[in-house]
């Protein structure tokens, strides 16, 4: 069940929610929380929503000490360990702004795009629905980045989403246009071609990356490639069989 709990001090409306999956993050999600605050507490109102996905360190303990400190955050927790597709709908399920921010749990996003990813999202045409962050100067291992590459172009070949970087958890979407999305596990790598796939639009926007400093990359490269082209079967399974279109009222 989402949780719909307001705490007393946090505007129960926000302009923005920043949903961000965590697995065994606890060392590192106190000073990305730390961060999504300084970033936006004098750009806009804003809730935090972090899906604590069955960690098994100590992240829930982490997490119960900062909402004593931070009063926009809320803490979602799964009973089993379900994926981070599934905490990323999670937390959007429990959002209250229709604009949501995803981060990676991890600190390689830079919460210091986030205002200029709004700034730009600001001077948007109304059927852009999506802003994707695509990460200038990847900060992983050579073989982690030349299996990206390789899963970018072959992604983009089959499925024409136009995409440079979908793997990035830098983004900024509607959350009407995502709940109308068909879930599946892994489909966060896939948001921008589902989201194509509706009729509206994405944006890509360069924002940096940074070094892990803390905890362990949660895929091997081997696991990324075998479940992606499984994946890959699937969404272009559902873009053939979609029959949308845009509406527009005269």
């Amino acid at each position: 069940m989402i949780s719909t709990h307001v705490p007393a001090t946090a505007d129960p409306w926000p302009e923005l929610s920043i949903v961000i999956p965590v697995h065994d993050e606890a060392d590192a999600i106190a000073s990305l929380v730390d961060e999504v605050v300084e970033a936006l507490r004098r750009r806009t109102t804003f809730e935090v929503i972090v899906v604590d996905d069955a960690s098994t360190d100590g992240t829930a303990a982490v997490l119960a000490s900062l909402k004593a400190r931070v009063p926009e955050l809320r803490v979602l927790r799964h009973s089993r360990n379900a994926g981070q597709s599934m905490a990323i709908r999670s937390g959007v399920l429990a959002a209250r702004s229709e604009w949501i921010a995803t981060l990676d749990g991890d600190g390689q996003n830079d919460p210091a795009d986030i205002p200029r990813m709004l700034d730009q999202r600001d001077a948007l045409p109304a059927f852009v629905r999506l802003v994707a962050g695509v990460r200038t100067r990847r900060r992983d291992g050579v073989a982690k980045r030349w299996a990206s590459k390789i899963a970018n172009g072959v992604r983009g070949w089959l499925l024409d989403d136009l995409t440079p970087d979908s793997g990035c958890g830098l983004k900024l979407f509607t959350r009407s246009v995502f709940i109308e999305l068909p879930y599946f596990d892994h489909m966060h790598r896939f948001l921008p071609a589902l989201v194509r796939r509706t009729g509206a639009e994405v944006m890509h926007v360069p924002v940096n990356h940074r070094p892990r400093v803390a905890g362990r990359s949660k895929y091997g490269t081997l696991d990324r490639l075998w479940v992606g082209i499984s994946d890959l079967r699937g969404v272009m399974w559902l873009q053939k069989r979609y029959r949308g279109t845009r509406v527009t009222e005269s």
